[in-house]
């Protein structure tokens, strides 16, 4: 790896450390550069900041356990049919 180019694989790696308050600033300032020219890992990047956003706020609603046991027994039901 050169000292400030880096593939989108390494990219979309420090971008996900990123989300979760692991990057250095050295990588912070290389994923910057990157997302300078490469198209792909900005709208990664965008979608990354979107998800986390989403799911910080207060608005998540999961299902309780009963509502997940019932949902699990239909997909299994399912998926013996199609065996």
């Amino acid at each position: 790896m050169s000292k400030i180019n880096f593939n989108c694989n390494e990219a979309n790696h420090v971008c996900d450390k990123n989300q979760y308050r692991e990057a250095s600033l050295w990588e912070k300032i290389k994923l910057n550069f990157h997302l300078i020219y490469c198209r792909a890992c900005r709208k990664y990047s965008s979608r990354n900041v979107k998800l986390t956003k989403l799911i910080n706020s207060k608005n998540v609603h999961a299902l309780d356990e009963d509502c997940k046991k019932q949902l699990q027994r239909t997909i299994n039901k399912e998926l013996a049919k199609q065996q």
